[in-house]
């Protein structure tokens, strides 16, 4: 699967994810343990999401090599916060950039970025308080970030 097929599927999986969330007890616990997993499930949806973004816009505009070269070099994109989306997107094209950073205000970047803050203090084993609610929040600005990142980058044709 590539391009938006690919992203699609990914979304597809965390939405289940979201699913099962819903409709287990009223444990406080197992709805915290739950709310954590989707934080660190979303954080990898936008990681590779944007991945896969850089990697179909190479697809379409590129050669083999440059394609190998996306691919081993956004295999590594991690800690997507809105700076590193910024330039990451700034690397293809500046005005990519420009465009993003008109978009990505507001509730938008505070979910992106607090996403990527949450899931470090969740690896570092540091309390959050966080709710499948509010990771669903955070999720839902994801999605619209990264649809505009597809449409900027990867236009349908």
């Amino acid at each position: 699967m590539i391009g938006r097929l690919a992203i699609h599927s990914h979304q597809q999986r965390v939405d289940a994810v979201f699913a099962r969330a819903a409709s287990v007890s009223d444990d406080a616990e197992t709805l915290a343990d739950f709310a954590r997993y989707l934080c660190i499930l979303v954080a990898g949806f936008v990681e590779k999401s944007f991945s896969e973004i850089m990697l179909e816009h190479s697809r379409q505009c590129g050669s083999r090599s440059l394609q190998r070269y996306v691919e081993r070099n956004t295999n590594k994109f991690t800690n997507a916060n809105a700076e590193k989306i910024l330039q990451l997107l700034g690397s293809f094209d500046p005005d990519w950039r420009v465009r993003m950073e008109e978009f990505l205000v507001d509730d938008k970047k505070a979910a992106i970025d607090s996403i990527y803050g949450l899931r470090n203090n969740i690896a570092h084993g540091i309390p959050t308080g966080l709710t499948s609610a509010r990771v669903m929040q955070y999720y839902d600005s994801a999605k619209k970030v990264i649809e505009f990142a597809q449409d900027l980058c990867i236009p349908e044709t």
